[in-house]
């Protein structure tokens, strides 16, 4: 699975009708058609995006429609902001204040989060379990609580941290192999992951349009 395959998942699970069970299920589907070792691409592939939009500005951007984020709430938002497709992720990562133009954000200004359902938070922590459960099923490890399935990922996240030169250690085979080093993607520019919220600020810092939409210290 190729970076081009797995935001092609992503953009089609965007689009897809009902809510986000159904969406999930669908998307669990697709991978249960392909080798398991792709449900292991799929996880290092959406840890990676995440990984991509762990910036400073994001996590406030974040931190301003929720009225409070806290560290899993924002990892929760990341999921749900690669769920939301390539351009929108692409977009946001570089000028966070890009979300006052995503619908689904619109869609919360001036309602009170009492009002807000399930399906409306901009928060999609389930997101992050559909590979490991696929891959669980398609290898009959459903009894060793993802243990393999996450060693897998770990072993080819590991041999993929930049090493004193600034260099990977692994191999982009171990993804898929056609992929190439330097092949565009929301996380593969720029020679590593970016720093988490509390480093440096990734993206634009100002954030006008969102603060207009969501003031600090609403009532929420």
């Amino acid at each position: 699975m190729n970076d081009d395959a797995f935001w092609a998942l992503m953009d089609e699970l965007s689009r897809r009708p009902g809510d986000r069970d159904e969406r999930l299920e669908w998307l669990a589907g697709e991978l249960r058609r392909r080798p398991a070792a792709d449900s292991v691409a799929f996880q290092v592939r959406l840890e990676r995006a995440c990984e991509a939009a762990d910036t400073r500005a994001l996590w406030r951007a974040a931190d301003l429609i929720t009225g409070g984020c806290s560290d899993d709430g924002f990892h929760y938002f990341t999921l749900w902001l690669v769920g939301q497709g390539r351009k929108t992720y692409e977009s946001v990562v570089a000028d966070p204040d890009a979300l006052a133009d995503v619908p689904e954000v619109r869609a919360l200004v001036g309602r009170h989060q009492e009002e807000w359902d399930d399906d409306a938070w901009p928060e999609w922590e389930e997101l992050e379990y559909v590979a490991q459960d696929v891959y669980d099923e398609l290898t009959g490890q459903e009894d060793d609580e993802g243990e393999e399935f996450h060693a897998a990922v770990d072993d080819i996240l590991d041999a993929e941290e930049p090493d004193a030169d600034g260099e990977r250690g692994g191999d982009d085979d171990r993804l898929d192999g056609d992929d190439e080093a330097g092949e565009s993607g929301g996380w593969s520019g720029g020679g590593g992951a970016p720093a988490g919220p509390r480093g440096p600020a990734g993206g634009r810092t100002s954030l006008p349009r969102l603060t207009g939409l969501f003031p600090a210290g609403r009532s929420v």
